[in-house]
């Protein structure tokens, strides 16, 4: 039986009309709503934190004009955006991660300075784009903290973002913008943006932030914390990881480790890296698209950020059944001395790259010792040698806060060559990595990957590994992991064995 036709709706031949053209929806929409204020969310500490950022600034260069841009939301696809992430310099310099906004900072001498916020206000109930801006209108996303709240929030003089080039129109010759501050709004009014030069004002805050302050350094205990606990709810959940469908359980452990980062804090720091058998040696495995095979180890490479935007960084390769083979524990043991190794050599006044060339004479005498390298130990640790890098292309470590490669831009003299100050934070990460594709190795060492990563705070004495309460050796890591797998979940999080401290020598 054939079904009627259905009448067609009223005004089917007209074309839908545009709502902000229409007088009529324009003026009912506007009003009949009660006022909500919403709080800035700006987290306890970091509006006085930015503050003595700025001065430290100023300092640094002098009477000047800073100019920094918060940036915005990259496109994923056509009219879908990434989820927004402050950038770090302005993170730095304002506490807060307002999209779109620009910081205008004047420095005078002796470190005062005065500071202007100028940020897009809310669209509201009788702006258009309170119901027509699908990014950023509070139809669409909710509602948002408006100038006052912000001003409150952080102690600044906030300004609505149609006043800024007005004011920089008026700045002297010669204002610097920082390496994130939008390329059009440098253009248009003159702004110097040479951040990789050696004056550069990339350079001057990729240094400065390499001595993290008290306020600080808490962020990145809450981060290590968190981090801590999900390496915990991770490893609970690899008999699932196992078993999962479609042959892609290193996307079910991906999974379990960022919504945990997203449930305790802002999010995982960096793309999770979850590698099994042949995938662990690929230095970043962030496709994770593979099985997790229960004989063969397991590499998870992931972070926490906080709400403040500051993020750990933590590796450990742990046996999916709860123990290693000979051959996979011979490899974990060799980079475990390497590790201790590097620990050791992270204190005050020692010169930063210590730490990697200590755990690098340990990798290269273990793979002398086992017969894989075909010059002596000292001639790989040469310069002109480094044979041995064909197992660890990459470094050992790097600075860690805002960004998970922090201070990316400071000078070799202040970062690599540099010594060792209270109040750095950085990560030590040796690791080997044998291709299951590489035919100078024996068959039993194919395919395996180890890396161990901790986060260290320099102290006026030594370190402190901030990521201690993790097991380091391959026995500690089987019996915690024995244990995580076999419970009801990840309850028991903190592993008290001899991972929980390594201090530094002197």
């Amino acid at each position: 039986m054939t079904e009627p036709a259905l009448p067609r709706p009223p005004y089917a031949d007209t074309r839908p009309p545009r709502l902000g053209e229409v007088p009529a929806f324009t003026k009912a929409i506007a009003g009949g709503w009660r006022s909500v204020e919403v709080p800035a969310r700006v987290v306890p500490g970091a509006a006085e934190a930015a503050a003595d950022h700025r001065r430290r600034l100023a300092e640094r260069t002098g009477p000047a004009t800073v100019v920094a841009g918060a940036g915005h939301a990259p496109v994923r696809a056509n009219d879908m955006y990434y989820d927004y992430r402050g950038d770090s310099d302005f993170l730095w310099l304002t506490g807060c991660a307002v999209e779109d906004a620009v910081l205008v900072l004047r420095a005078g001498t002796g470190g005062d300075t005065t500071a202007e916020l100028y940020v897009p206000p809310p669209a509201r109930p009788g702006d258009t784009g309170f119901f027509a801006d699908a990014v950023h209108g509070e139809l669409w996303v909710g509602p948002s903290p408006g100038l006052v709240e912000w001003s409150r929030a952080l102690g600044l003089t906030v300004r609505p973002l149609d006043e800024l080039d007005d004011a920089l129109s008026r700045l002297a010759a010669g204002a610097l913008a920082t390496p994130g501050t939008d390329p059009e709004l440098v253009r248009r009014h003159g702004l110097n943006r040479d951040a990789e030069a050696a004056t550069g004002l990339g350079v001057a805050l990729s240094e400065l932030r390499m001595v993290k302050d008290p306020w600080e350094v808490e962020q990145l205990r809450q981060a290590v914390d968190h981090t801590v606990t999900g390496f915990a709810a991770t490893v609970a959940a690899i008999p699932a990881a196992v078993a999962a469908p479609g042959g892609r359980g290193e996307r079910w452990l991906q999974g379990t480790f960022d919504r945990h980062a997203r449930t305790v804090a802002n999010g995982p720091g960096y793309l999770t890296i979850v590698g099994s058998g042949p995938h662990a040696p690929t230095l970043h495995w962030v496709r994770c698209d593979g099985p997790v095979l229960a004989d063969q180890p397991l590499l998870l490479d992931m972070g926490v950020e906080t709400e403040t935007y500051y993020t750990a960084d933590v590796t450990r390769t742990v046996p999916p059944s709860g123990r290693f083979s000979e051959a996979q524990r011979a490899v974990h043991d060799l980079v475990e001395a390497a590790h201790r190794a590097g620990m050791a050599h992270v204190g005050p006044g020692r010169t930063y790259t210590d730490f990697h060339f200590a755990a690098m004479e340990v990798l290269a005498r273990g793979l002398h010792d086992w017969g894989l390298l075909p010059v002596s130990v000292d001639e790989a640790l040469s310069p002109e040698g480094q044979q041995h890098r064909r197992y660890i292309v990459c470094g050992i470590g790097h600075h860690l806060g805002l960004d998970v490669h922090d201070c990316g831009r400071a000078g070799y003299d202040a970062y690599q060559g540099a010594a060792m100050a209270p109040g750095m934070v950085l990560t030590v990460e040796p690791g080997l990595y044998f291709h299951a594709h590489d035919e100078t190795l024996p068959p039993e060492l194919r395919g395996i990957g180890v890396r161990l990563e901790d986060d260290l705070l320099v102290t006026g004495t030594g370190a402190e590994v901030l990521s201690g309460a993790l097991p380091i050796s391959a026995g500690e890591i089987e019996d915690w992991v024995r244990k995580l797998i076999t419970s009801d979940g990840a309850s028991d999080v903190v592993y008290e064995g001899s991972g929980t401290t390594t201090p530094a020598e002197g």
